[in-house]
């Protein structure tokens, strides 16, 4: 592989009012040239990672019987809940993890639920773990703050003012949460193929053992776990809106650290039914469907951001997806 490294970037000052020019021009880089960074000085704090890190596995040690209790399939159209090992496929194939999805913990009284939007509503917690639930709404939380200020500084690099997402994309955002579980194994099947994310902006914490790929036009590269670090990545949406300024860069995982590997990634997406129009001064963009890893061509989406996370997520998992037509 070459030997290429993500930039590690300190997004203090975006969450602490301090001097932002020199981080957006640092985010600028990133964007451009891999779509991927690490972020250091952010919000989720040292204990919040512990604790979630070890709730979790908590969990997934379980047996299968008792996660299964929580299956997504008792989620309803939230699509919340447990799914096992080869329940989520990647490019039609089935991935060789374990998970939770999570989402912002919404009641029946909200307007998108009572509209019957998919992926919102209430989570699913398992009672043989209570603790879990306090762990993953503090990491929703402090992630939240995080992805808040991560954009502040994206729009800056764009010559955008500051609280230009919040006030057109993400004053309601879509949140979704992941806690991945990649058992440990001797064979070198893929945990997760080939993918892009799909909204604005991914937050990834990982644990020791590794095993994230990022895709460069020298090769694929190793993405591994910095203590104190996230690692942050843009999606497709972002790549729409810049014109493919800003690529969504396709990742992998293989876990071949002969240990269960743990991840936390947080979407921070688009609010459901914002419309995603490309920024003015983005608005021509090639058709790069040649190169991209599911050769569709994002710019020639037009719609909301619920449509297309839809049409994606589908895919996930085909068996959800036809319930929640």
């Amino acid at each position: 592989m070459p030997n290429t490294e993500l930039p590690i970037i300190n997004v203090t000052p975006l969450l602490e009012d301090g001097e932002t020019h020199s981080v957006a021009r640092e985010i600028q880089r990133a964007c451009e040239d891999l779509g991927f960074f690490y972020a250091t000085g952010h919000a989720i704090g040292a204990e919040t990672l512990a604790k979630l890190n070890s709730v979790s596995r908590t969990f997934f040690a379980l047996p299968e019987a008792e996660k299964m209790k929580i299956a997504m399939a008792k989620g309803g159209r939230a699509w919340r809940g447990y799914f096992p090992v080869g329940g989520e496929l990647t490019s039609g194939k089935p991935d060789r993890k374990q998970g939770l999805y999570f989402g912002e913990e919404l009641g029946v009284s909200d307007p998108r639920v009572a509209a019957g939007l998919p992926l919102h509503g209430a989570n699913q917690f398992p009672e043989a773990v209570p603790e879990l639930r306090a762990a993953v709404l503090a990491f929703m939380d402090e992630a939240t703050r995080s992805a808040h200020a991560i954009m502040q500084g994206i729009a800056l690099s764009l010559c955008l003012e500051a609280q230009y997402f919040r006030r057109t994309y993400t004053s309601d955002p879509t949140l979704l949460f992941r806690v991945f579980e990649y058992p440990a194994g001797d064979d070198e099947s893929w945990g997760v193929g080939e993918h892009t994310d799909y909204g604005l902006l991914t937050l990834l914490a990982q644990d020791e053992n590794g095993g994230l790929q990022v895709k460069t036009p020298q090769g694929w590269i190793e993405a591994p776990p910095i203590e104190g670090a996230l690692v942050c990545n843009i999606g497709d949406m972002l790549d729409r809106l810049t014109g493919g300024a800003y690529r969504s860069t396709p990742h992998r995982v293989r876990n071949i650290s002969g240990k269960s590997r743990l991840s936390f990634p947080f979407f921070f997406d688009p609010g459901w039914n914002a419309d995603i129009v490309p920024l003015p001064a983005h608005a021509v963009a090639r058709d790069d469907s040649s190169q991209r890893w599911d050769q569709a061509n994002v710019h020639a989406f037009s719609g909301t951001y619920g449509e297309y996370l839809m049409s994606k997520v589908s895919k996930v998992f085909p068996d959800l997806a036809r319930e929640a037509i």
